[in-house]
């Protein structure tokens, strides 16, 4: 059965019952055929601005995006989906979230129309053990999400879904929980984590220059360039132990953890880049790695 089939399948069974025709339908999530191990994503997104305007950063996810094997799927953790509870989302076409207030129209009205990918949320389900995974039917796409794969992959022709953050949960336990998803890149599913290494809103400088940031920001992001760098992700989980400047880099998880999702699936022998290696606006680092 192909991928449309598939869909066509899943479209007779009512959301209701949906958790309870997995047993039938794992027999064809099964048959998705290995391919080449995918590589791993880390972005900083940033200003959702990003979707819309040309820069430095949104040329360089154009250029990377082009050097991607064309996955299956995305899989995107972003910052923006915080739930109680764990959920990927499981709809055939989810819709465009302007999750945020005060900007353009423009930005307002922008529509990244990836279909979903009730397939591979449904097998994301099954490999996942470690805590019951809830198909969600209402969330769609925020913008860390399409913010960014808007320009890995401009025509919107790659099915897209997303895993939320469960907020009651620790660093090491989302560090953990990435681990049960590797199995995914080896079905040519292309895993991102989205939201940013330093991100401190409450002392953003609307005054500072692309390029510009805090001594303690600079000193945040270096911190965790060479912990990654080094392998050290136990410390990086720590985080809150590494000083003053992680402190304020980091006040709150929710831009933090989706970089220890991608951190979690790096493989011993896999190298790491950075790229878009820059702390605007005095708090917020674009800094953003890729793993194969």
């Amino acid at each position: 059965m192909d991928r449309k089939d598939f869909i066509k399948t899943l479209a007779l069974i009512p959301i209701g019952g949906l958790t309870m025709q997995l047993s039938s339908l794992k027999s064809i999530t099964d048959k998705f055929e290995r391919t080449s191990r995918m590589p791993v994503l880390f972005l900083g997104h940033g200003s959702p601005m990003n979707a819309i305007e040309e820069n430095d950063y949104t040329r360089k996810f154009r250029e990377i995006g082009k050097s991607l094997p064309k996955p299956r799927a995305v899989l995107c953790v972003s910052a923006h989906w915080e739930t109680n509870g764990t959920f990927v989302t499981a709809m055939p076409k989810p819709q465009t979230i302007h999750d945020f207030g005060g900007f353009p129209k423009a930005l307002n009205e922008f529509q990244y129309p990836a279909m979903g990918s009730p397939e591979f949320a449904l097998q994301t389900k099954e490999i996942i053990h470690s805590v019951d995974v809830g198909l969600d039917q209402e969330w769609g796409l925020d913008h860390g999400c399409w913010s960014v794969l808007c320009h890995l992959f401009p025509d919107a022709d790659v099915p897209v879904y997303q895993l939320s953050l469960n907020y009651k949960k620790d660093a090491q336990w989302h560090y953990e929980l990435a681990k049960e998803l590797s199995a995914l890149r080896d079905k040519g599913v292309l895993i991102v984590g989205s939201g940013n290494m330093v991100h401190n809103l409450r002392m953003v400088s609307w005054q500072t220059p692309q390029g510009g940031g805090y001594d303690w920001a600079i000193e945040a992001n270096d911190i965790f360039k060479n912990l990654i760098s080094s392998n050290e992700h136990q410390r990086l989980i720590q985080y809150q132990s590494l000083g003053k400047a992680v402190q304020l880099a980091v006040p709150s998880a929710d831009h933090y953890l989706p970089l220890l999702y991608t951190l979690g699936l790096k493989g011993e022998k896999e190298s790491v880049e950075f790229f878009n290696d820059r702390t605007d606006m005095g708090s917020i680092s674009m800094t953003s790695v890729l793993i194969h």
